[in-house]
């Protein structure tokens, strides 16, 4: 990996120890202790970042409070003039932070480098997207409402909330960080990122290359550390103003301690697939496969439950498992299709839902095979409702199908699950397709393509304990602004007064 070049300053020592950013300045802890992020791979540490303290948290807040004050009087232009330039500079280095994502996530070689690169066109995007959308105001008069004169003018613009606390995922930590950094430095507020701990080199080499575009001191900040130490102290810290948050449970958690701030989570999701029977099931079996187990299954818009009619679920399972023997399983850095996935933990928890199905009867369409954190794919069919793994999230590649009568019971199933984020349909009947997503509780229904966050300008959301508010480029500066009017009162006019 590059750790020269450009990147040098955000190096601590020579052991892949690496600093923390604020006040536009790369940072060693005063608490001299650090946290490892082990390799999925080797199961062994590659990098090592500061365990930040919470007085170092406050000067963090404290800087980006200052700095939004200036940074919002900064003229919008000029805020998407910085905001392409760190776009250019991201994708300039996209190799190195690819070699990060390669080593922290075990995410593919190919997919990496994709990652950098969709990320730098977001940054590029919300830029513009936000001198459209932020650029325009409204005027109101009075006289419209019923029992007034024209003797009021409104005027409303968008203004920013102030300091935006980013809470990225893992197995996206770069793209789905500037998810969150781009529409809230667009929108003139400062941004104060916490990274996964697996994942975090990556988001460090990512906000270096804002750093090197010119962002005043103070506007973005990058603290990390252990989420039991800084986690909540963050979350609940008074000068946060609002909180994009991208996970799990963790998620719920941090919506009843936040408060009065606005909130934007995307959490976890059980996407169900529904198959009806004049499905084209050779599309249908290649978007299970690519839903399902792409980078492993973890992914939140991942194919979480297949709900195939009874009639054609011979066919489908057959067509599925013929394209999971074609997989690749190995290391990232062989552009595997199926590499490690992220801890041991997780492999632990997805070997648990797997024991229980085959426990209660499930049929196992491949040997279950694990070695380490790698896991290979496996489609359990006759899936029962009362096993785990039809209603938990396994995060890997493991996918369970349940065969059922009729689309009443795919939308039952789908509707029973406390999540809601993504789902879909397959069928050739648009009537069909258009009435089942209307009944299905979810943000999102795709129509004859698996689950997919993107483009990332279209509106992505979730029901249930799925999430609160949207994200995509204009929902989120929608979200990351305030509304604020300013009122012009006249006199009564002179034919009114006759």
């Amino acid at each position: 990996m590059e750790e020269h070049g450009v990147f040098a300053a955000i190096l601590a020592s020579g052991d892949n120890t690496f600093k923390y950013y604020s006040e536009g300045e790369w940072k060693v802890s005063t608490s001299g202790k650090s946290v490892p992020i082990i390799n999925p791979t080797t199961r062994k540490t590659q990098f090592k970042v500061q365990a930040c303290t919470q007085e170092e948290v406050n000067k963090v807040m404290e800087s980006a409070k200052n700095a939004q004050k200036s940074w919002a009087k900064t003229p919008l232009w000029k805020r998407a003039e910085l905001l392409h330039k760190a776009a250019a500079i991201l994708k300039d280095h996209k190799k190195p932070i690819a070699e990060c994502l390669v080593k922290e996530i075990a995410k593919p070689a190919k997919d990496a480098a994709t990652e950098v690169v969709r990320s730098g066109d977001l940054v590029s995007y919300c830029a513009e997207e936000g001198v459209r959308i932020l650029g325009e105001g409204k005027f109101l008069v009075s006289d419209s409402f019923p029992g007034n004169e024209r003797t009021k003018y409104c005027l409303t613009s968008k203004v920013p909330l102030g300091v935006v606390l980013a809470i990225p995922p893992f197995n996206y930590p770069v793209n789905l960080a500037v998810s969150k950094i781009a529409p809230a430095l667009i929108a003139g507020n400062s941004l104060v990122l916490k990274p996964p701990t697996q994942g975090a080199v990556s988001a460090l080499h990512m906000v270096h290359c804002f750093h090197l575009a010119g962002f005043p001191k103070g506007v973005i900040s990058c603290v990390t550390g252990k989420g039991s130490e800084i986690g909540d102290f963050l979350t609940m810290h008074p000068g946060v103003n609002c909180i994009s948050f991208t996970g799990g449970d963790t998620g719920i958690a941090i919506s009843r301690k936040a408060g009065m701030i606005p909130l934007q989570m995307e959490l976890g999701g059980k996407d169900a697939c529904i198959i009806l029977e004049d499905a084209d099931l050779d599309l249908a079996a290649a978007s299970i496969v690519k839903g399902g187990f792409s980078y492993s299954g973890q992914r939140c818009t991942a194919v979480k439950v297949v709900l195939v009619m009874e009639s054609i679920a011979d066919t489908l399972v057959k067509k599925v498992n013929e394209k999971l023997g074609k997989l690749t399983v190995g290391p990232p850095e062989n552009d595997c299709d199926i590499t490690p996935v992220v801890t041991e933990s997780s492999a632990n928890f997805i070997e648990s839902l797997v024991m229980d199905a085959k426990k209660k009867g499930a049929t196992f369409c491949q040997e279950y095979k694990r070695e380490g954190n790698l896991i290979w794919p496996l489609l359990l069919d006759n899936v029962k409702p009362e096993m785990r793994i039809a209603w938990e999230e396994p995060f890997g590649p493991v996918l369970p199908v349940i065969r059922i009568g009729n689309a009443e019971e795919g939308i039952h199933h789908c509707n029973a699950s406390n999540f809601g984020l993504q789902g879909c349909i397959f069928t050739k009947d648009i009537n069909k397709a258009m009435l089942i997503s209307d009944a299905m509780e979810t943000g999102t229904v795709q129509i004859n393509s698996a689950p997919a966050r993107g483009p990332d300008h279209f509106p992505f959301q979730g029901l249930k304990d799925s999430g609160i508010g949207s994200q995509g480029v204009a929902s989120s500066i929608n979200m990351m602004t305030k509304i604020k009017s300013t009122v012009i009162n006249l006199p009564t006019p002179s034919y009114a007064m006759g």
